[in-house]
């Protein structure tokens, strides 16, 4: 079963940063496209950024756009989303997956953005 471990979230207010971590099972990147999906509360899950195994292509939503920043160390097997500049409609559950033939969910970590 692919490991997917996602750690990081908590409570921060507007305009802070969160480091999320995604710990994956090895060889992961090696072989899929990854990236960091969110579900907010009363909408549906939506991609946030991802990457392409090569690691060469990076993509993000519109939404987070110059505010956060996806990377990897392939060695630790983990996928990180750097998230400054926090706003309020960031505020949602964090999960990181393969791209393609998406792996089980994981258990997500929580983000909430509130003053």
């Amino acid at each position: 079963q692919l490991q997917l471990v996602e750690s990081g979230g908590g409570l921060v207010q507007p305009g802070g940063s969160l480091r999320l971590s995604c710990v994956t099972s090895r060889g992961v990147f090696d072989t899929y496209a990854t990236g960091w999906f969110r579900q907010a509360p009363g909408k549906e899950r939506e991609g946030v950024s991802c990457m392409s195994s090569a690691g060469g292509h990076i993509n993000y939503a519109d939404s987070v756009k110059g505010r956060f920043t996806i990377s990897r160390d392939n060695a630790k097997n983990t996928l990180y989303l750097q998230m400054n500049n926090l706003k309020p409609e960031d505020t949602a559950v964090y999960y990181c997956n393969k791209i393609r033939n998406l792996a089980p969910w994981g258990q997500g970590t929580q983000v909430t953005v509130s003053a």
